[in-house]
């Protein structure tokens, strides 16, 4: 047996779903949809009886997509009686920014910056090598320049909700990050998060030398923090799901038992079974089981 979560922003006629249901997938006549409602976002769940293939979800994703309907499959719902983690990327996930560009166009390199990233994209480039040049190009940054840039980043639409109400499921929040430890350190103050990793910026006299110290933290670093964390806090792989927007967190996604896409680039999607295309962080909350 296996979970259907169909999401949309806003709501939608129950039997205009329900139409729309057993058009596009084969189901027994009988088959219902239960529907739930939360922070503007509409969720009709099914039951269905296997696991679907990558193929057949990317499948009914589209046909659905035309409603501008997300699609969850995943084999149960997560207790909320028992320990949950979810493990989020930093850019572009938990803040809608990357903060490598926002600092690049403080310093004023942000033309060199961006070019080695579109390198790196192409693949001319491997992660680590493009993240020590844009580093690099940070020489002489103050740890204030940090400050700066850290208030000016916003958080994705529904995060807001998300950490003020995951907390409340029993459940622990990381960030593993590609990005800054000074900006995750600020960002942990404000909000409970129990875990982060990000790089580690070498620094003298408060001034960035351009350089990072230690390792990097690469999608195998993800994937590797992300694991010892769930052994650590003897939390089951089942209550466990990770969230990221690009390919360097697919290792991490499936890592998880649920692995999602939030606003996913293609390179990603690539690499993983669940993607939300439409509607906000908030319906992560949707993976919950229903109560009663």
């Amino acid at each position: 047996m296996a979970k259907l979560l169909f999401i949309k922003k806003g709501s939608f006629p129950r039997s205009a779903f329900e139409t729309l249901l057993h058009q596009n997938i084969s189901l027994p006549a009988n088959a219902l949809a239960s529907e739930r409602a939360q922070f503007d976002h509409i969720c009709f769940d099914v039951t269905i009886p296997n696991f679907l293939s990558r193929t057949e979800l990317t499948e009914i994703r589209r046909k659905f997509g035309a409603h501008q309907i997300d699609v969850i499959c995943m084999d149960q719902y997560l207790d909320p009686d028992v320990l949950s983690l979810f493990c989020f990327d930093m850019d572009s996930t938990v803040i809608r920014e990357e903060v490598i560009d926002e600092l690049a166009r403080k310093h004023g390199v942000f033309e060199e910056v961006s070019r080695v990233t579109r390198e790196a994209m192409e693949g001319g480039m491997a992660f680590d090598e493009a993240l020590k040049l844009r580093v690099k190009y940070l020489k002489g940054l103050s740890r204030k320049s940090f400050e700066e840039v850290y208030d000016l980043l916003t958080l994705s639409a529904g995060m807001e909700i998300i950490l003020r109400e995951l907390p409340k499921l029993n459940t622990k929040v990381s960030i593993l990050s590609g990005g800054f430890t000074p900006v995750l350190e600020l960002f942990s103050r404000k909000y409970p998060i129990h875990f982060f990793k990000a790089n580690e910026l070498e620094e003298n006299g408060g001034i960035f030398t351009g350089k990072i110290v230690g390792e990097i933290i690469n999608k195998e670093k993800k994937s590797y923090y992300l694991d010892q964390l769930i052994t650590r806090e003897t939390i089951l792989k089942s209550q466990v799901v990770a969230v990221g927007d690009g390919a360097n967190d697919a290792l991490m996604l499936n890592t998880a038992n649920i692995g999602i896409g939030f606003h996913a680039k293609q390179g990603l999607k690539d690499q993983i079974s669940n993607w939300i295309d439409f509607c906000d962080m908030s319906v992560l909350l949707f993976l919950f089981r229903p109560s009663i």
